[in-house]
């Protein structure tokens, strides 16, 4: 189970190569504003790709180039469910990674628990 951070880092690798190949990736940084929001996912500030980009990829390689602990849960794949379009290849490719990342974490709290 040691390899769950490895398959994390691999899924964000995969997550950003998904992004910049479906034109999802931006080329400038939104305001600092809506970053900081204080809703879930920054829903109220930005897009989820926008999210995922500015936000959740920078934690989450941070928390592992830092070996921190990883979070115990994660519920990125029901949000995403229901923000993106199904049946889009482009989306398709990003649920697979979110439930990837989901089902890791889960895995992970487990292995912690025990």
């Amino acid at each position: 189970m040691h390899d769950i951070p490895n398959r994390i880092a691999d899924i964000l690798l995969e997550l950003e190569a998904t992004l910049r190949c479906h034109n999802l990736w931006d080329a400038c940084q939104p305001a600092v504003g809506a970053l900081s929001s204080t809703q879930p996912f920054c829903l109220d500030t930005l897009r989820f790709e926008q999210w995922l980009q500015w936000v959740f990829l920078p934690r989450m390689k941070h928390t592992l180039e830092n070996t921190k602990p990883l979070p115990e849960k994660s519920g990125i794949f029901v949000y995403a469910c229901e923000y993106l379009r199904k049946n889009d290849p482009s989306t398709n490719n990003l649920l697979t990674l979110m439930k990837r990342f989901d089902d890791l974490i889960s895995i992970q709290s487990g292995v912690v628990r025990h």
